[in-house]
């Protein structure tokens, strides 16, 4: 049974940088859409970025498009998400998620095929 692992979260003053990864396990992203989601205190979840296994497709959402980057290595079966110019509405709990198809789904999924349990990314002074 495969399984996500996400570490790299922490406290990073505003305009600091942090890079998450997503280690998977028991199965392999080259033919899955990995992403990041997040869920801040208060709001809904909402999807961050995507990738496909083939690092063909990426998708950002516009808030923080030309702040994030997403990429993939599939040697380690790895995802990680480089996050620069932080500001405290980034403080959130990200998880990973993989599903089985296009990032366009994953990104409006309620249920992909496999979540991480989450790492948490708080951003103040």
């Amino acid at each position: 049974q495969g399984q996500l692992v996400e570490s790299g979260g922490g406290l990073v003053q505003p305009g600091g940088s942090l890079i998450l990864s997503c280690a998977a396990s028991g199965f392999t992203f080259s033919s899955y859409a990995v992403g990041w989601f997040r869920r801040a205190p208060g709001k809904e979840r909402e999807f961050v970025a995507g990738i496909s296994g083939s690092n063909i497709i990426k998708y950002y959402e516009d808030s923080v498009k030309g702040r994030f980057t997403i990429s993939i290595d599939n040697a380690k079966n790895t995802v990680y998400l480089q996050m620069n110019s932080l500001n405290p509405e980034d403080t959130a709990v990200y998880y990973c998620a993989a599903l089985e198809g296009a990032v366009a789904s994953l990104r409006v999924t309620q249920a992909p095929d496999y979540w991480g349990k989450g790492t948490q990314v708080t951003v103040s002074s």
